[in-house]
């Protein structure tokens, strides 16, 4: 089944722990403007279902450019990239369009929830563009709340909620249309250190039960944190290590 094909609103089947989920070849990745800035510089790398990943770097390191490549918002210069198993340079915008609503779940340092719609709403929502029918974006919406700790909070408004409470609402709504790979930039970016460190901890909860994961941050506490650290500079790869005691 590939993103053409798929039916409207059927959960994406998660490739098994290992296999090579998203790759990226000699991606490079130049913004026209004058002079021309290259944000990217013939990257490689390889994520693998069931990894959590920590992407690392200063500010101008390449690592929001590179969180729109991996996530399709953006194509590349020059480059592969393909995501489970799909080639994205070979798709049109449209099914471009298609797999990043099956396969992608993205959390973002601002929450971007509807203030005026309950957790539920706002998560079943995330789910229109699957194509799910009401009963069924509202049960998703439920199980993926509840899967993040909101299970009791349903109908609150994000004004009701705390600022981790808002983060893990948008998580749920990310995890919600079952995605192959969440995609997290810098969401701990606007909570408190102890809030920050319980949203770290649901991460890693959600990791162990199958989400695979890459958080992009500038914050290298949070990186060594994750079993695995890409560290960027310049638009480059510049180190790729994982803990000893994965």
């Amino acid at each position: 089944m590939n993103a053409q094909t798929q039916t409207a609103g059927t959960p994406v089947a998660k490739p098994a722990s290992g296999w090579p989920l998203l790759q990226l070849e000699a991606v490079t990745k130049v913004y026209p403007s004058q002079p021309p800035v290259t944000a990217l510089q013939g990257l490689d790398l390889e994520i693998k279902a069931g990894e959590l990943v920590a992407v690392v770097g200063p500010s101008g390191s390449g690592k929001t450019t590179l969180l729109h490549i991996m996530g399709t918002l953006d194509r590349p210069t020059s480059g592969r990239v393909s995501l489970t198993g799909l080639d994205v340079s070979a798709m049109s915008d449209r099914e471009v369009a298609a797999l990043r609503a099956s396969r992608i779940g993205f959390v973002f340092q601002q929450f971007f929830l509807a203030e005026h719609a309950t957790a539920l709403d706002n998560v079943a929502d995330g789910l229109l563009y699957a194509g799910a029918r009401h009963r069924v974006r509202r049960e998703r919406a439920a199980e993926a709340l509840t899967a993040v700790g909101l299970g009791g909070r349903l109908h609150a408004k994000p004004t009701q909620l705390s600022g981790g409470q808002r983060q893990r609402v948008a998580i749920a709504r990310a995890l919600a249309g079952s995605p192959a790979i969440l995609l997290a930039d810098e969401p701990t970016g606007n909570l408190d250190h102890a809030t920050g460190q319980h949203l770290l901890a649901l991460l890693r909860q959600l990791n162990a039960r199958g989400t695979t994961i890459v958080v992009i941050t500038h914050d290298r506490d949070i990186a060594a944190g994750m079993p695995r650290q890409v560290e960027m500079l310049d638009g480059r790869i510049v180190a790729d290590t994982a803990r000893r005691d994965t």
